[in-house]
């Protein structure tokens, strides 16, 4: 029987998020309507998911003693990451003392890099994916370039919305690709995947969600990404019945290696009916925030109802939708967004602004939504409220 207390009691059910941007934030609220007390850490102070938490706390979270301390002082729950950039050793050792991670320590720890999740499915799983190696220097780097091959595509292996990312399009690419990922990593330089090109007809992110009933699908998404960092999302992406199948069995696969309970991102390329297994984050995805307006649960709804272990019956579809990431470019710590009443005029349309307190160099700061008739409709009504909205910094 599951049993939630009263937030700031000594009965509360405590969360503490590790990571607290616009993805947390959204988890947070969702935890809050079932009376749950939460705790958001991040690196910097002030992220959108501290600013609705009961407490919150500023420090590296790669700092495995300072993550540490504030698990033993506060005695959460549950632990639940939203970022990879996190001392994984040390929810090892916290769930090894009784703490529950979620979805698992382990899940945290193989996917916080590239490297550990790439060997998890092709070589545990023998799950398809594209030809890689991986580098530690320069000299194994441009080792690892030639065994693959150009074109090819740089990554760090623990980094997110494509920093550090780049393709190798010709031999004069690769001094600067290199360059690349030792300054755009989350840990800083260190080691790279190199990964062959894949020739895909789309790519999809297909969100698994493993709750106390089982494991469910939700409607595959679709979408664009400028240089790895998502722009724009759609959901249902078309698909066969062959390629989707091929998906969910590798979804499933995937996720049942990584276990616990929570939502999961599963990135794939699809050509044709062939799937290729991309990447996994043990969490909600950015690509996922359609879910806001396409779903009776969205993402983050559907991953706190799994974390505390409560039923998900069904997951209502109801139509055709599409996001767009507004992205802005400067510095400033008093970005405005404006002409909200002309954005907003096309009905089935929404608007979600982090609170994201400044900008530095290019950042997502808000993510448009829509509904309508059928996918392009959604596109069409996204693009032109993103043409619409007036960001001054």
């Amino acid at each position: 029987m599951v049993k939630i207390g009263t937030p700031l009691s000594a009965s509360a059910t405590k969360v503490m998020m590790l990571g607290a941007g616009e993805l947390g934030k959204e988890v947070i609220m969702e935890l809050q309507r079932f009376g749950v007390e939460t705790i958001a850490v991040d690196r910097y102070a002030d992220a959108p998911g501290q600013q609705v938490a009961h407490r919150s706390y500023t420090i590296s979270m790669l700092d495995g003693a300072a993550l540490r301390e504030i698990v033993e002082k506060e005695r959460p729950d549950y632990i639940v990451p939203e970022v990879e950039a996190i001392a994984t050793e040390t929810l090892l050792e916290l769930e090894q003392e009784g703490f529950k991670v979620i979805p698992t320590a382990n899940a945290a720890f193989l996917t916080m890099n590239r490297e550990g999740i790439r060997c998890l499915a092709a070589e545990d799983l023998s799950i398809k994916t594209s030809p890689y190696r991986f580098a530690s220097n320069r000299e194994e780097f441009q080792a690892a370039v030639k065994e693959v091959g150009i074109p090819c595509v740089i990554k760090p292996i623990m980094s997110s919305s494509g920093h550090g990312q780049s393709i190798i399009k010709s031999v004069e690419d690769i001094d600067n690709s290199w360059r690349k990922s030792q300054e755009g990593g989350r840990a800083g330089a260190g080691k790279v995947i190199v990964e062959g090109f894949v020739q895909f007809d789309y790519e999809i992110t297909l969100l698994t969600v493993r709750h106390a009933g089982g494991t469910s699908f939700l409607e595959p998404i679709g979408h664009i990404q400028i240089d790895g960092d998502y722009r724009e999302s759609w959901q249902p992406q078309a698909m066969s019945k062959i390629a989707l199948a091929k998906a969910e069995e590798i979804a499933e696969k995937i996720t049942t290696a990584l276990g616990g309970y929570g939502i999961f991102g599963v990135e794939l390329f699809v050509c044709g009916d062939e799937v290729i297994f991309s990447e996994v984050s043990p969490r909600p995805h950015d690509t996922g925030m359609v879910t806001m307006i396409s779903q009776e649960l969205s993402e983050f709804a559907l991953h706190a109802r799994a974390i505390l272990g409560l039923p998900i019956p069904e997951i209502k579809f109801w139509g055709p939708s599409a996001s767009k990431a507004v992205v802005v470019e400067g510095e400033s710590d008093k970005a405005t967004f404006g002409n909200l009443e002309q954005v907003l005029a096309e009905p089935g349309t929404a608007l979600r602004i982090f609170g994201k307190r400044e900008v530095k160099g290019h950042r997502r700061m808000a993510v448009l939504l829509a509904r309508g008739n059928d996918v392009e409709d959604a596109l069409g009504k996204v693009r032109r409220a993103y043409d619409k909205l007036d960001v001054q910094l």
